[in-house]
């Protein structure tokens, strides 16, 4: 740890002995969030994030294409994560890094393994044609995490993401794709929530400076019924089981809070 950030660490801990963090919140307390959908015209669904001063854009495009050979009947879903250098003196233009391919499999798994997507309503014709659908996002600005704002942008723009019908004719072997159109069918909402560790205290949703100097992070993702659907530790440290059952129980409430919001911008349009 550099200068600097030894003198950042020290602050933010001082501060933590007082129950207060940088910007003035507390502990469990996420920054302002403000969720937009269907922001961008060519996509089958988008929705564009701010969590504070963190930005994201996730745009859904929805194609067709080959099963998985072991998931001959299901649909595919793939989640690629590009972080713009105009988003951070840090990232640099090229191939994904290890934090974006980090950052694409927590989202990816946080939606696949709750199920969210009911990729077996996505068959065209088993084993040969099924919908495959690719979750893009673009960081805008990065502030702090990134994990918590890409999950949210990815399941808002799956939400609010129309497909068009569909009609395998077995005769010609063709598809015919019709203009009216119908949502995809999204059956749970997965929300992560992220911690971070600093010191003997864990944060909720933390901003950059507080993710420099932190001991360790935790990412949970859990559904509406309270299951979780993933947990991603990250940057080293440890937890211990009660700090772990405090993030989950935490985890749970917070995503619930952010849940209604993401569906009320959804019922809103």
């Amino acid at each position: 740890m550099d200068v600097m950030a030894g003198i950042m660490r020290d602050h933010i801990l001082n501060l933590l002995k007082e129950g207060k963090r940088v910007d003035g919140r507390g502990l469990e307390e996420y920054r302002d969030l403000e969720i937009r959908v269907n922001v961008i015209e060519k996509a089958e669904g988008s929705a564009w994030v701010r969590l504070g001063n963190t930005q994201v854009l996730v745009g859904i495009k929805v194609d067709m294409g080959e099963p998985f050979p072991d998931l001959p009947e299901r649909g595919v879903i793939t989640t690629n994560v590009e972080l713009v250098p105009l988003a951070s003196p840090n990232f640099e233009p090229g191939p994904p890094d290890e934090n974006a391919i980090e950052l694409a499999r927590v989202v990816d798994r946080g939606i696949r393994e709750s199920g969210a997507v009911e990729l077996d309503k996505l068959a065209i014709v088993p084993g040969k044609l099924v919908r495959v659908i690719f979750v893009d996002v673009h960081v805008l600005d990065h502030d702090g995490n990134l994990l918590d704002a890409t999950g949210i942008g990815a399941i808002a723009a799956l939400l609010s993401t129309r497909i068009p019908k569909v009609v395998y004719n077995e005769e010609t072997e063709e598809v015919e794709v019709f203009d009216e159109y119908e949502p995809l069918p999204v059956s749970r909402i997965p929300i992560p929530v992220t911690f971070a560790k600093i010191g003997s205290n864990l944060l909720v949703d933390p901003v950059l400076d507080e993710e420099r100097v932190m001991d360790g992070r935790i990412t949970i993702t859990t559904d509406e019924n309270a299951m979780i659907s993933s947990v991603q530790k990250g940057e080293g440290g440890s937890f211990k089981l009660e700090e772990v059952m405090y993030a989950v129980d935490t985890a749970i409430e917070k995503a619930s809070e952010i849940r209604e919001k993401v569906l009320e911008v959804i019922k809103a349009g």
